[in-house]
């Protein structure tokens, strides 16, 4: 029997997709819910599992643009695993056999033309013994190094002068030189990125409001306890969960930053379900912690590490990332001092965290060194005034400097008590 296999739905308003890469080849034996393909939408990517056993025949390749429903391979359920799987097995076997032998040729070779490079540099070279010791062994470029001695000859302290003022990397990693170009096709989900970046630009009227905060009560607490939290939690203590609980607190008193546009009408939200930005092999991904206004910081931590692994390993779905009322961004990992994140539609809202940095601020009067984190709000002025932005943001920071207050709906414990 033949069993024509279609692409599937993978969520609503998606009518097409992208084959990013077949995980069989043509004549191969699968089973059952085995992973064949993985396929990109203007979402996520997901994979494409076998809905029978048998021997599969391709229809589609690699890079091509297939609409849901379309039928992409065959599979012929007659054929049992076990007549095409013995010359695969056999094959496999061969190539182990050779793979030792052309790896070793493979190195022998690579060494033979490093010893050859390495000598014909140090023959032609105007250098003394020294300065061509230093320059084979760091792998220098020669040709940027100036001689001082007679003819222009490269002494020691030529080198030493070289590599102490901060040479270019390409002289000593070999990259650079040539006038070569490479073209890549983009993803159907980078294409849908780009476009809604765009769109946001255009069609939102995007603002951004600017913070500081004073990490160092925060940094105390998860000093002080993030041994018993992952002894307990089984989840590390960072800084992400007190800023996702901080929001959560924020969005409460400040509905609009938490609401969206839909047509002439404003959408407001009961509840946070929180984006949480991490990179991918793919690139970015937004996967969302529904309800984050019930979480805990260990579910908060947990959730995000859940997630992060899943986007890594390219196994998030599209209803993962779906939904979100507000996004957390944070660019601070990677170094970043300070951005303006674009708003991830149709939110209004994102909150831009960046790297933190020992500053010099003013403590009561007196000059202190304390770390320091720039925060970023981009929000959309058309539903949010700055004096709602400002104020969201303004709470954020009051809460992670004061982090007692994340127990008590954004107050001070004796204002809770004062009934304040």
């Amino acid at each position: 029997m033949i069993l024509e296999m279609k692409i599937p739905s993978p969520g609503e308003s998606i009518t097409e997709v992208e084959i990013a890469q077949w995980l069989v080849e043509s004549g191969d034996y699968v089973e059952k819910d085995q992973a064949i393909a993985e396929i990109d939408s203007d979402k996520a990517t997901l994979e494409l599992p076998a809905e029978a056993s048998g021997a599969i025949e391709l229809l589609a390749e690699e890079g091509d643009t297939v609409e849901v429903g379309q039928i992409v391979c065959k599979i012929d359920t007659s054929v049992k695993g076990s007549l095409k799987a013995a010359p695969k097995e056999e094959k496999q076997e061969v190539k182990k056999e050779e793979a030792p032998a052309k790896a070793e040729a493979k190195s022998i070779e690579t060494a033979a033309k490093k010893e050859e490079t390495k000598t014909t540099v140090a023959d032609d070279l105007k250098a003394s013994p020294v300065a061509k010791e230093m320059i084979e062994k760091n792998g220098l470029n020669a040709g940027r190094i100036d001689g001082s001695g007679p003819n222009g000859r490269i002494l020691k302290s030529d080198v030493v002068a070289f590599m102490s003022g901060g040479f270019d990397a390409s002289a000593a990693a070999g990259w650079g030189g040539t006038r070569d170009e490479r073209r890549e096709k983009m993803s159907m989900l980078r294409r849908k990125v780009a476009e809604r970046l765009v769109s946001v630009k255009s069609e939102t009227a995007m603002l951004t409001t600017f913070n500081e905060i004073d990490m160092s009560f925060v940094r105390a607490v998860r000093s002080k306890y993030k041994e018993q939290f992952k002894e307990k939690h089984q989840v590390g203590l960072g800084f992400m969960s007190f800023f996702t609980k901080a929001c959560t607190e924020a969005l409460n008193l400040f509905p609009a930053v938490n609401a969206m546009i839909d047509g002439k009408e404003l959408v407001f939200h009961d509840y946070a379900d929180i984006g949480i930005a991490v990179s991918s092999p793919k690139g970015l991904m937004v996967p969302v912690l529904r309800n984050a206004e019930q979480m805990s910081l260990a579910e908060i931590e947990s959730e995000i590490k859940r997630l992060a692994i899943k986007a890594r390993d390219g196994k998030l779905s599209v209803d993962e990332m779906s939904g979100g009322t507000f996004t957390i961004t944070n660019g601070g990992v990677f170094g970043s001092m300070l951005s303006t994140p674009i708003i991830n539609p149709p939110q209004s809202a994102i909150l831009g965290m960046h790297n933190i940095v020992e500053r010099p601020i003013a403590v009561n009067g007196k000059v202190e060194i304390r770390p320091v984190m720039y925060v970023a709000l981009s929000y959309d002025h058309r539903i949010i005034d700055g004096k709602e932005s400002v104020s969201f943001l303004y709470k954020v920071k009051e809460m992670i400097e004061n982090p007692s207050k994340l127990m008590f709906g954004g107050k001070d414990p004796e204002e809770v008590l004062l009934g304040l």
